[in-house]
Formats: C-alpha cells, sequence, structure tokens
C-alpha cells in the first residue's frame, strides 16, 4: 500500500462521499468535512449515464439507484412538435445486461443514497466547517478548519466543488471558472405513464428534453443561450421558462401550459473548468469538479467525480509511493475529463448557433462511445 492510512475529504458532495465510499472498501479510512451545517443538496433531477451507472454499480449502489430514481435503455430524438423521428440512440446494452443505458434521479434522492452509505461505511462526517489552510511534511498533512481546530491525515483530497478553496490553496495561479454563455432551467414534473424514457427535442429556437426521474415524476431540462449572463428573478420563473418553450408541442407543451406559481423551478448558468496538470501537490490532490468542470450536455459531471473516486481509492490502496500514485491519477484521468468538459462546452456552442442536428449528434455519439471504454 502507498502507505495512506487516513485520508481528509474537503467536500461532502458526489465525488467526496463517493471516494469515502471507494476508500472503506480498500481498508482505508476517512473523514469528510462539509461547509454545510445542514449536508443539503439543492437542485432539480440528474441524468445518469451507463458508463456513470457502471461506476454506482462499482460502488454498489446501483441497485438502489434503480428503485428509488428511474433507469431506462431507450432515448427518443422528437421534433419540436413531439413527433418522434429517432426511436433511440442506442441499440441493446453496450456495457452489459446489468447496466442500464440511462437513467435518471433527484439530486437530493441520490444525495441520500450516498450519504446513507457514506455513513455505513464507517467514514467520519464533520458538518458546519471546512479548511483554511494546509500544512504539509514528508509523514503528512495538518489542516486548520475554520473552527479553529487541526485535522491529520496522510492525504487531503479537494473535493469541495467548482469553487474550491483547496484549489485556490494548492494552485493560487489556477484557472478560475469561466461562464460558456447558456444557462440551464430545470422544472420537476409529473411523469404521464406513456414517458418510459428520455426525450430531446430537436429543430426548436433551444434545446430541450425530459427524462424521467422516479415512477411518477420527471424533469424538463432547456439550454438557453445568455450571453451577457443575466439575473433571472425567481418570482418570474414560470413566465420566463413558458416564453422559451413557446413553440413546442407533445410533452413539452403539455408542461408549458402547466407552468404556474407552484412549479419547481430553477436555473443556473453554465459554467467550466480544466485545471491542467497535475492535479496534485505534495500530499493534497483535487478531484471532481475542483479539477473539472463540465456543463450537463454528455450527462457525465457526476459520473466523472465517481470515477475518480474509484480510480484514486484503487491507487492508494497499491504498492506505489504516495507521489507516483497521485502522479498516476491524474495521467490516468486527465484525457477522460478533458475529452468530456471540451466536448460539452462544444456541444452548446454548436447549439447556441443552431447548428444542423447531424452535426450536434455526432459529436455527442462520438464522446458517449469514448466514455463506454472501462476507465
Amino acid at each position: 500500500m502507498t502507505n495512506v492510512h487516513r485520508v481528509l475529504i474537503v467536500g461532502g458532495g458526489i465525488a467526496g462521499m463517493s471516494l469515502a465510499i471507494a476508500l472503506s472498501r480498500k481498508g482505508i479510512a476517512s473523514e469528510i468535512i462539509e461547509a454545510d451545517p445542514d449536508w443539503r443538496i439543492y437542485g432539480a433531477g440528474i441524468t445518469i449515464t451507463g458508463p456513470t451507472l457502471r461506476a454506482f454499480e462499482t460502488l454498489g449502489l446501483l441497485d438502489r439507484i434503480e428503485a428509488e430514481g428511474f433507469c431506462y435503455d431507450i432515448t427518443r430524438i422528437c421534433d419540436a412538435d413531439g413527433r418522434v423521428i429517432i426511436p433511440s440512440r442506442v441499440a441493446g446494452r453496450p456495457l452489459g445486461a446489468r447496466i442500464p443505458n440511462s437513467g435518471g434521479i433527484m439530486r437530493p434522492v441520490l444525495h441520500k443514497i450516498l450519504s446513507e452509505a457514506t455513513r455505513a461505511c464507517g467514514a467520519q462526517v464533520r458538518l458546519g466547517v471546512t479548511v483554511v489552510a494546509i500544512g504539509q511534511n514528508g509523514q503528512g498533512v495538518s489542516a486548520t478548519l475554520t473552527d479553529g481546530s487541526e485535522a491529520a491525515a496522510d492525504l487531503v483530497v479537494g473535493a469541495d466543488g467548482i469553487h474550491s478553496c483547496v484549489r485556490v490553496m494548492l494552485f493560487p495561479d489556477a484557472p478560475v471558472p469561466v461562464l460558456t454563455g447558456q444557462g440551464c432551467w430545470r422544472a420537476v414534473v409529473p411523469r404521464p405513464p406513456e414517458i418510459e424514457g428520455a426525450q430531446v427535442y430537436v429543430g426548436g429556437p433551444v434545446k430541450a428534453g425530459i427524462v424521467p426521474v422516479s415512477q411518477d415524476e420527471m424533469y424538463l431540462f432547456l439550454l438557453q443561450h445568455v450571453p451577457d449572463n443575466p439575473r433571472m428573478p425567481e418570482e418570474r420563473f414560470p413566465e420566463l421558462l413558458a416564453a422559451l418553450l413557446i413553440g413546442f408541442g407533445g410533452a413539452l407543451g403539455a408542461i408549458r401550459d402547466g407552468l404556474s406559481p407552484a412549479s419547481r423551478i430553477n436555473y443556473r448558468p453554465l459554467e467550466k473548468l480544466l485545471l491542467p496538470p497535475p492535479w496534485h501537490h505534495g500530499r493534497a490532490i483535487l478531484i471532481g469538479d475542483a479539477a473539472h468542470a463540465t456543463t450537463p450536455h454528455l450527462a457525465s459531471g457526476a459520473g466523472l467525480a465517481v470515477e475518480d473516486a474509484l480510480v484514486l481509492a484503487d491507487l492508494l490502496a497499491s504498492d506505489r509511493p504516495l507521489k507516483d500514485a497521485l502522479a498516476a491519477f491524474t495521467a490516468r484521468r486527465y484525457e477522460r475529463c478533458r475529452m468530456v468538459v471540451e466536448n460539452s462546452v462544444r456541444l452548446g456552442e454548436l447549439e447556441m448557433r443552431l447548428a444542423p442536428g447531424e452535426e450536434q449528434a455526432e459529436l455527442q455519439r462520438a464522446s458517449m462511445l469514448a466514455l463506454n471504454a472501462a476507465i
């Protein structure tokens, strides 16, 4: 083993919890520190690709995701009126009979599954604190926390998201997140029985679609070109989203007509970040959005975070020296993560200039084929 017996994980999101679970399976202790004292999760639904479901299966969580989310094999491509023009983008189950092609789940439900598994695996969790300084020596790391306490470990992992404080400490000259020119709308609505998989609508004024997230619910997503990043007043969310859905028929038209002040809608501008190698400095390393934050176009941000956790846990349990294991992590992960970030941003650029659907579909197909490869 790399002589790593205890890992301090900064951030209790998908990346941090996945790492704690993966480390426990290798016999390595961990502690998560999370700034939010209530360990809350915000947002609507999340799409889960086949490669992401494969990663969750490796963590032992696929059964719960299938039970509490909604997994499916068919994604239908529709025109703006809702007519199906391509019945399915995937034939069979390329990743094996056990792994569905896609799925959806509510973000709070996924958080509950991961947090319960994190507690059950024996990882310590401290809420309401984060790190303000990291001190290193040849033998370990000492982190100073916001409550004035010290936390000692063999390794610190920054899993604290796109606006990572650990990234700033390790790499003060690192790139900062950049807006892409698009914003993403999501709305959670009831799922009619006939919606048994995702539907993506092409040929309209904006990119939009629906994804089931449970037996009872689905979510709408819509990508808007917002070059000036205007403020979207929350009290106007139903009105603004309905206006963007003008011209769509089918299920999207029905959702538009049902929007009201009681609708569950959120909006966020899209940002990207890709940290150049290395992703580690001494006995500290970055994973997930702290190193490579992407847009939702390939639905792979969560999947990359879980994969990061699995790969890092494998390397820490190997017989490599720690510095070699950390260098190997970036070497194994960089190109895959770079492809997702850059191709996701490229898909957004194609959408914003209303590029032909075939061009967009080809880039998406090539990207997903690459993601199907083993990590």
